[in-house]
Order: structure tokens, then sequence, then C-alpha cells
């Protein structure tokens, strides 16, 4: 079904699965275009128009770090995404509400096989390891200090 705009795309798409919220969608748009964006300056034209699932993740990535930093986490999980699978759930909800377009060899597997959340919305903010550890974990043994 074809919808007349992106607000009745994404109303559609909340009425049949409510465990994503409209704010995620409005996202997920906005790392569309920024992905185009990105695209259209690269040096090397793309050879389809088509965005792939592999280039919207990674431009949704660079989108939300950059605008949530180290609360990205929280942000996606208050939106009910927690993972690449989620992204790719509510990308194909826009394309049955007729709000994107897909090709035939476009699937929900594509979106899982993305990253690990932990890897790219937490781990890039934690804290250096601390000199003063050894790398199993356990505090090294200051000279000054003897049991």
């Amino acid at each position: 079904m074809k919808v007349s705009g992106f607000n009745e795309a994404v109303a559609m798409a909340v009425a049949k699965d409510e465990g994503y919220r409209p704010e995620g969608y409005q996202f997920l748009r906005e790392s569309l275009e920024a992905t185009l964006k990105k695209r259209s300056k690269s040096k090397q034209p793309p050879t389809s128009p088509h965005v792939t699932a592999s280039e919207l993740l990674e431009g949704f990535r660079r989108q939300a770090v950059k605008e949530f930093g180290p609360m990205t986490p929280t942000v996606l999980e208050y939106w009910g995404i927690r993972s690449c699978g989620d992204i790719g759930k509510m990308v194909f909800h826009l394309v049955e509400a007729g709000a994107f377009g897909r090709t035939e060899n476009d699937s929900l597997d594509d979106f899982e096989k993305g990253f690990d959340f932990h890897e790219a919305f937490v781990a890039p903010f934690l804290p250096p390891p601390s000199p003063s550890t050894t790398p199993s974990g356990a505090v090294a043994q200051s000279p000054l200090f003897t049991p």
C-alpha cells in the first residue's frame, strides 16, 4: 500500500509493530539521507542508486555516534532498537508502508549480519585500560605496598 507521506508510513509501521517508537523511524530516515549525502560526495560513483543494508547500517552507526555519542545505547533502547535486525525490521515496515523501496535481492538477513551494538556504541566510549592493572585484570602490586 502506497502512503502519501513519511509520517503516515511511520504511523502505519508503528500500528503494525508497537515495539519501535516513531522517533526511531525518523532517525532511520535521517540516517538514510546522511548516507545518500555522503555517497554523493564520494569520488567513486555508486554502481547503483539503491542503498544496501550494509551502507544503511554504517550510515546509521555513524549518525548515531555523531548525534548521541555515549548516550546512543540508551536512546536506541528507548526507541526499541537493540540490534541491526531491529533496524532491518523497521526498514521492511517502511517498505510495506510504501515509504522505502527495495530490490528483490534485499532481505532481513542482510541486516542480521550487521555489526555488534556493544562494539559500535559502547566500546568506543569505554575508558582505556588502567596502567595499574595487568592484562588479566588483576591489580599490579605497588612497590610501596607490601602485604
